[in-house]
């Protein structure tokens, strides 16, 4: 079986201190040791590191530090990530505020990955984007990306 590529967006590098949520904390820890044994093939992009920089120390310097520990690649910015994003907010899928949520998407879009993965319930996992993205990935000629979050994802014994 093919190995899946998966972009992590901000949240999951969040929860993986979230001890105020110990059920999603542990799902993450959960797929970080998937991540170490081979089961997925870990990308991630400056929009994240991005996001991460806004957290106060020292939970912002360990949360950019599991990228290294993990080794998560990091995605290139290109012109077609910030074009696809846009048609993502032009089309209302993502609110112009959040715009950081489409670029996550579009990412993941472009590059080929897999999935996403993410514990933003708010704008990115969520039946209406994962619909809409479908629709206009497919008008775009891009394949179905899955929109999950790390509790979907990982293996249970």
């Amino acid at each position: 079986m093919r190995v899946q590529k998966i972009y992590l967006e901000t949240s999951v590098f969040n929860f993986y201190f979230a001890d105020d949520a110990p059920d999603k904390r542990d799902d993450t820890l959960r797929l970080f040791e998937e991540i170490q044994q081979g089961k997925y093939e870990p990308f991630t992009s400056s929009f994240v590191i991005g996001e991460l920089q806004r957290a106060p120390e020292p939970k912002r310097k360990a949360m950019i530090d599991l990228i290294t520990q993990f080794d998560i690649a990091m995605l290139p910015e290109n012109s077609e990530t910030q074009r696809l994003a846009a048609l993502y907010v032009a089309e209302g899928i993502i609110p112009q505020k959040y715009s950081t949520d489409a670029l996550h998407i579009a990412a993941t879009t472009v590059n080929d990955l897999d999935l996403i993965v993410s514990y933003n319930f708010q704008h990115i996992v969520k039946m209406k984007t994962v619909m809409m993205t479908e629709i206009i990935n497919l008008r775009e000629r891009y394949h179905r990306i899955g929109i999950y979050s790390p509790t979907e994802v990982i293996e249970y014994d």
